[in-house]
């Protein structure tokens, strides 16, 4: 009995080794390198914005790099002490509320049907606030979205070498 109370203590102890390595050893998927593969005028820009090719020259094919106490890239995205929330946006409130705006202004515009057009799906979107100007929607695990002057930039994760 005494043999098997001490293997009972040792598989809860290692389990809990194992949940406490996991949890604090795992990055939050956010970390990592994301390169700009894209970039789109933004619906809340109208029909006349023209994209500014300049800054889209500048910016796609760069990487950022989020890091738990920085984030490296191009202006505006680097950040020298971000200060990272994970949150669920709605269709309606992501890009700072502009399809909400979008639909306060013209009736048949649905926030929903945007950021679906966009590649958000489901009624919950996580978004990483970075305490900086940009917010980073993740339309999936390896694909987000930053907006920037009228244009959605798309950002793709990097693999680990």
């Amino acid at each position: 009995m005494r043999t098997f109370c001490l293997a009972v203590l040792f598989a809860v102890l290692c389990l809990r080794v194992v949940a406490y390595a996991t949890a604090d050893g795992t990055n939050p998927p956010y970390l990592g390198s994301w390169t700009l593969t894209g970039a789109t005028v933004a619906p809340w820009a109208g029909p006349q914005r023209r994209p500014d090719l300049a800054e889209r020259g500048r910016l796609l094919g760069q990487t950022i790099v989020f890091k738990a106490d920085t984030i490296t890239g191009p202006s505006p995205f680097a950040c020298r002490e971000p200060h990272y929330k994970f949150r669920d946006f709605t269709a309606a409130t992501i890009f700072q509320g502009a399809f909400e705006a979008m639909a306060a202004n013209d009736r048949s515009a649905d926030p929903e049907l945007i950021a679906s057009a966009l590649g958000f799906l489901g009624p919950s979107i996580k978004t990483l606030e970075t305490g900086c100007e940009t917010a980073v929607h993740f339309v999936d695990a390896f694909t987000a979205q930053v907006g920037f002057n009228d244009t959605i930039y798309t950002l793709k994760k990097r693999s680990s070498q």
